[in-house]
């Protein structure tokens, strides 16, 4: 059986052990098809073997029939992930979580139950990157799609899987996200380069030894927190390889020799740019956010925080027992770290690791995402002209306690645990239009232009739910529209930089009815109200809610305020 990357298992202990992930089988639509999409009849094949790269995904889904259901469990353990015990909140005693694996086409159910104890911490799961095609009200954000799932409760979410590729999922409410509530997501489905194994996610974080809820306080009143360390699918060391008291241990993989791999990488930091790199070794790129792309080579990979990348690594630097650094740098233009060249893995060949010995490749520390040139999608699509073109500069202000609160278009977000959106449409009462962000975008299959722009010298991860948009601009300076160049099959994502200094332009067709939220993908800055929502097809979002969930997770939700005494604080998603 292959095997794909360990994570640190927290049940109940600060001393993690490793765990192996079963491989995944390698699909791809060039000549090296093998496993199930090759010698089987066509009664065995997977049924999405018979599309390929060039299906257009946006409209055409193949008919698996197969549903695939998952058991999450929130919960609040003690644990040790870089040696250093604290505590933390995480998914069936594991950060990350369990890997959601489907293939294309499959339907997904999850069932979410959270045990957390302590009071105010209601919860719910968040799918990254998943469109949620007319499935609006399973995106499970808080004050948007739901209420707060209440300790002791579950929530159930159903979605299909339209795309493939790499995401993860995390929870949508205050901070959680960053305590380890989280896992990825795995879609089975066709691939722009050959590779002979599938290694699995491979999650980078940044860690702190304090909660990030504790480091919220000072992050509101005096700027971002310098973390720790970093993690690597869970786990590190904490102090120097030539010191006396460094802890934990790194997380390490095997390569063979004339093999091939796929890595997904995600970054699902709080507040941490990375460069990646494996020394010694060439990234093939094929795949950003779920957009599969024209593959190109790199040597060190820029990731924002929420970006993916599915990778292919060629093990061709050695043939004995040798060892190499996979490295994690945090970029010091933007983040604050106090292991900036101690967040590291072990790639090694032969029977077992050893320290390696290997020299980075050479950087330029930046935030920029990947120049646009190389991020061609390989199903070309096009822009058109907007019917919508919303300008939205970013500012930082303060509230009237005089903590921070980020601001798009002069407003600071502000939705309630109580009263989400959607039961809002529901109940026919537009108090909604009163909060802060909110676009009404009526028309169907129509095009909103989006365009972000700050003059403050940070940048800004942002993400688009309910949609991949399209990028029409990036840079430093003030926008103008001859910075849109061409419509013709711009780079598609979910989450893009808006550079410091600078801005984004993107667009969307309104094509996905429901309550779809825009935000800054740092952590403090999400929790700061740095979101817009948008509320696309108003009528035809109403058909797709189902009142009987929406209300029973509200109930559950309101008998638990009231019993404990629960207030909320924050800006509610």
């Amino acid at each position: 059986m292959k095997t794909a990357f360990t994570f640190l298992s927290l049940i109940g202990t600060a001393i993690g052990k490793s765990i192996y992930h079963p491989g995944r089988p390698f699909f791809d639509d060039g000549a090296l098809k093998r496993d199930v999409c090759s010698g089987n009849t066509a009664s065995d094949r997977q049924i999405w073997c018979d599309y390929d790269v060039s299906t257009d995904y946006y409209n055409t889904v193949p008919e698996t029939g197969v549903t695939r259901e998952y058991y999450l469990n929130i919960e609040q353990l003690t644990a040790a992930p870089d040696g250093y015990s604290r505590t933390v909140m995480a998914i069936n005693g594991s950060i990350p979580g369990p890997t959601i694996t489907a293939n294309w086409g499959d339907h997904v159910v999850v069932h979410v139950t959270n045990n957390l104890a302590s009071t105010k911490n209601g919860s719910s799961i968040h799918f990254h990157g998943i469109r949620q095609n007319y499935t609006n009200p399973n995106d499970g954000v808080v004050s948007i799609t739901q209420c707060p799932t209440a300790p002791g409760k579950t929530t159930t979410y159903k979605w299909r899987a339209t795309q493939y590729g790499t995401s993860w999922y995390h929870s949508h409410i205050g901070l959680q996200a960053w305590e380890g509530v989280f896992g990825g997501i795995l879609i089975n489905g066709p691939a722009t380069e050959n590779y002979d194994e599938d290694k699995g996610v491979l999650f980078l974080n940044d860690w702190s030894h304090q909660t990030v809820d504790e480091l919220f306080q000072s992050a509101e009143t005096s700027g971002p927190p310098t973390l720790d360390n970093g993690l690597i699918n869970g786990t590190n060391v904490y102090g120097d390889d030539n010191s006396t008291s460094q802890t934990g241990y790194r997380f390490n993989t095997s390569f063979t020799a004339g093999t091939s791999y796929r890595l997904r990488l995600i970054n699902a930091a709080v507040d941490t740019h990375f460069k990646f790199s494996i020394d010694n070794h060439t990234l093939i790129v094929m795949a950003m956010d779920l957009v599969p792309i024209e593959p190109f080579n790199t040597t060190v990979l820029s990731i924002g925080m929420g970006q993916r990348y599915d990778l292919v690594v060629n093990a061709d630097q050695s043939t004995g027992n040798e060892s190499f650094w996979m490295r994690a740098i945090p970029q010091e233009a933007c983040s604050d770290n106090d292991s900036v060249d101690n967040i590291k893995g072990i790639v090694y060949y032969g029977s077992s690791p050893s320290t390696p010995t290997t020299d980075a490749y050479t950087y330029t520390d930046s935030c920029d995402d990947i120049d646009v040139s190389d991020l061609v999608p390989y199903l070309s699509q096009n822009a058109s002209i907007p019917y919508y073109n919303s300008s939205e500069p970013v500012t930082l202000g303060s509230n009237s306690d005089n903590l921070f609160r980020w601001m798009m278009n002069g407003t600071s977000m502000q939705v309630y645990w109580d009263n989400p959106t959607l039961l809002q449409i529901w109940n026919n009462d537009t108090s909604f239009t009163n909060y802060s962000g909110v676009i009404e975008l009526p028309k169907r299959n129509e095009w909103s232009y989006v365009v972000i722009e700050t003059a403050l010298s940070l940048p800004h991860p942002i993400h688009l739910h309910g949609h991949d948009f399209f990028i029409l601009a990036q840079g430093t300076g003030t926008y103008s529209s001859s910075e849109i160049t061409s419509l013709s099959n711009p780079p598609r994502r979910d989450v893009a930089m808006l550079p410091a200094s600078g801005y984004l332009v993107v667009a969307f067709k309104t094509d996905n009815p429901g309550a779809w939220l825009m935000h800054c993908h740092i952590g403090w800055h999400t929790e700061e109200g740095f979101a817009i929502q948008f509320l696309e097809q108003y009528e035809e979002a109403l058909k797709l809610i189902d009142y009987d969930t929406l209300n029973s997770t509200c109930q559950g939700w309101d008998e638990y305020v009231e019993q404990n005494s629960v207030e909320q604080d924050d800006d509610g998603i």
